[in-house]
């Protein structure tokens, strides 16, 4: 959610966001609507002061023994007339307070559409942000390392995971469906390697590790920005009004909604190790092979609130992604940071890039982190703030980015690791944590 001062200040800058992002959002309605929505705020105001002014005098003519009632008939005002008087005054007290009935009753209806409106205005992206439709038009920023030349014939991950028994896809859609998996043996010890490395690493630079709830109430999904719009991708506990998440960045964002921090607490930096869950809806025929676009999968996240300060939030932005490549260069993966474009980033970001790991059967890049920079757009929507030096209170920067997802980083280990005998090389920042394991063969 953006400021409606904002809006209404630089309507055209908004209405370049919502064509450059290709959002779906009426805000010429959302216009209107906050134009009723003030003139009921300011006739109902002016409305509770008249009538607070009548009801103080009401007392006035109904007190025949009172000083202001004698002083009236001294000065030769009847009975009759201040019965009179004030009996209009209660008369008119009585169609000032049906009135104000008749706006509180409208002002809700129009502010749950004003707020339902708000809700898909997007974020202004910064200036350095592309404009794009989609993710053709990203921007690569750099490569770091050099894909394996192989000189045998190279297995992607699905036929290594078979014959080395670590990866059972026919039994995980046996279980769950499609888009399912299980590991096993050594590939569970490797996926749990990959979540301990990073979550070690986002340690020692300073961020405190959490363990959250994945299961939150919906409210928490609007407040990160994930609903109105994903409601499709997620899977729902209908019943009980809550939501699987699809990230931790869900419960560690909004943990401190509703709440005013203090200027020294910031930057707060969190990461959480958690499942996350996605239907993938919209994604029938896309990346059906392996273990690349799945239903469930384990993720270290990191999340930093921070001052209202651009210079600020984009320094934090360009730390989290250094700490997500920090565990790819340990891995000695190669891959390339991508600067995202308007049409790809969604709604809240202000600025956003993706790191994509090279994935040697692909002969691609494939998306393996994203990292994102959202300003005020989930503070605002949270109620998530501080108070500033100044004694003022303002809306917290919110920023976030994978550290490491599993199993999808298995694909470019498996593959990049793989030798000649079919069996897979562990790579020496894993070793520590699959008991001194450096291969992996069949058994």
């Amino acid at each position: 959610m953006i400021d409606i001062k904002l809006i209404r200040d630089d309507t055209e800058k908004v209405r370049k966001a919502i064509r450059d992002k290709n959002i779906a959002c009426d805000l010429d309605r959302l216009i209107v609507v906050d134009d009723r929505r003030r003139a009921i705020q300011q006739e109902a105001d002016q409305l509770r002061q008249q009538s607070n002014e009548l009801s103080s005098q009401i007392g006035l003519y109904k007190n025949p023994k009172g000083k202001w009632y004698q002083d009236a008939l001294a000065k030769g005002t009847t009975i009759e007339q201040l019965k009179a008087e004030g009996d209009k005054i209660q008369a008119d007290t009585a169609r000032f307070k049906l009135r104000l009935k008749e706006l509180e009753e409208e002002e809700k209806t129009v502010a749950d559409e004003f707020r339902a409106l708000m809700l898909t205005v997007p974020q202004i992206p910064s200036a350095k942000t592309p404009i794009g439709k989609n993710d053709t038009q990203n921007v690569e920023v750099r490569r770091v390392g050099e894909p394996r030349a192989f000189d045998f014939e190279l297995k992607d991950h699905v036929q290594l995971g078979k014959d080395l028994n670590i990866i059972d896809i026919e039994r995980g859609v046996k279980l769950a469906g499609s888009r399912n998996y299980l590991l096993r043996g050594a590939g569970t010890m490797l996926h749990q390697a990959v979540l301990r490395l990073a979550m070690d690493l986002i340690i020692e630079r300073g961020f405190e590790p959490m363990t959250v709830p994945v299961v939150v109430r919906d409210e928490m999904m609007f407040g990160t920005g994930y609903f109105p719009g994903g409601e499709e991708q997620a899977y729902r506990c209908e019943r009980d009004g809550k939501t699987l998440v699809g990230t931790a960045e869900v419960s560690l964002t909004a943990m401190y909604g509703d709440e005013i921090l203090d200027e020294a607490q910031l930057p707060i930096r969190l990461a959480a190790v958690s499942t996350c869950f996605r239907r993938e809806a919209g994604a029938a025929g896309k990346d059906t092979y392996g273990i690349y676009r799945i239903h469930y999968f384990d993720k270290v996240e990191q999340v930093v609130l921070c001052k209202a300060d651009e210079v600020e939030s984009e320094s934090q932005h360009h730390a989290i992604i250094a700490n997500a490549e920090a565990v790819l260069q340990k891995l000695k993966l190669p891959y390339r940071v991508m600067m995202v474009c308007t049409g790809d980033m969604g709604q809240g970001k202000v600025e956003m890039y993706d790191i994509e790991t090279w994935m040697p059967s692909r002969k691609a890049y494939g998306e393996t982190h994203s990292a994102s920079r959202l300003g005020e757009f989930q503070a605002r929507r949270l109620n998530l703030r501080y108070r500033g030096a100044d004694k003022k209170t303002y809306f917290c920067h919110t920023l976030n980015n994978t550290v490491i997802a599993s199993p999808r980083i298995l694909i470019p280990i498996l593959e990049q690791y793989q030798n000649a005998d079919g069996s897979v090389t562990v790579p020496e920042a894993l070793r520590p944590y699959m008991g001194g394991m450096e291969r992996i063969a069949a058994s």
